[in-house]
């Protein structure tokens, strides 16, 4: 028998920086099971042969059902990545209780049930590796994302506690902060931004978040790697 392929996880994978990934990864010779609210996580998965199951980050019972048939479809499980939709946005106090609640659902809280579910898997089969998809904002927050700016900055953190709960049992995590990507529209007027003068591509993330999950990138884990075209102004 040959060597079984690595297999990933990519939540919100049908669109975008998401789809950029699962399409790197099976590229490399991952399998690839994952998930997205639409019909696009079914037409993206048969164009790389992997699992496509319908659902959303924020429902625990959406997340455990992705885990369930990646393990009967694979059976293991060696890289997820956690990528999702852009939470509300809105004017700083004007934000209801509510919409902070499904932020934290949407940023936080997917990847601790996720956790929570394959930490075990990848302890048993010694190891794996973990990309969170945060942005560049979690360092240098911005008026225009509040919730995504405060939440991100709380999912550094957590990856960085779970990297050194983990680190001995050979499981990595860390995130990618994207700045402006080619995946939604922007207006030209943040260019003078961008020291490299331009809007950086899905394809761009996609290559990052792949050699973060690769053994190349082996001795890196609990860190946060800003992929922004050089905005982000901290050292």
């Amino acid at each position: 028998m040959g060597q079984e392929n690595n297999v990933a996880v990519v939540t919100a994978g049908g669109g975008g920086i998401g789809r950029a990934i699962v399409l790197e990864l099976s590229d490399r010779g991952y399998d690839v099971a994952l998930m997205s609210r639409s019909e696009a996580c079914e037409q993206t998965a048969s164009e790389v042969g992997g699992l496509g199951i319908r659902g959303s980050v924020t429902e625990a019972n959406d997340l455990s059902k992705l885990v369930e048939a990646t393990m009967k479809r694979f059976g293991r499980i060696d890289a997820v990545v956690c990528h999702t939709a852009h939470p509300p946005k809105g004017d700083l106090l004007a934000i209801d209780d509510e919409a902070w609640h499904q932020g934290l659902d949407m940023l936080i809280l997917n990847v601790v049930r996720l956790t929570r579910s394959i930490t075990p898997i990848m302890e048993q089969q010694g190891g794996g590796s973990w990309v969170n998809i945060s942005t560049f904002a979690a360092f240098e927050p911005e008026q225009a994302l509040p919730i995504s700016c405060t939440l991100r900055a709380g999912l550094s953190a957590f990856a960085k506690l779970y990297a050194d709960r983990y680190a001995g049992a050979n499981i990595r995590m860390n995130n990618v902060l994207p700045g402006f990507i080619d995946s939604l529209p922007h207006n030209e007027s943040v260019l003078p931004r961008i020291p490299l003068g331009r809007i950086g591509t899905v394809d761009e993330i996609a290559k990052t978040t792949a050699f973060l999950l690769s053994d190349g990138a082996g001795y890196i884990t609990g860190q946060n790697l800003i992929v922004d075209g050089g905005i982000t102004r901290h050292l």
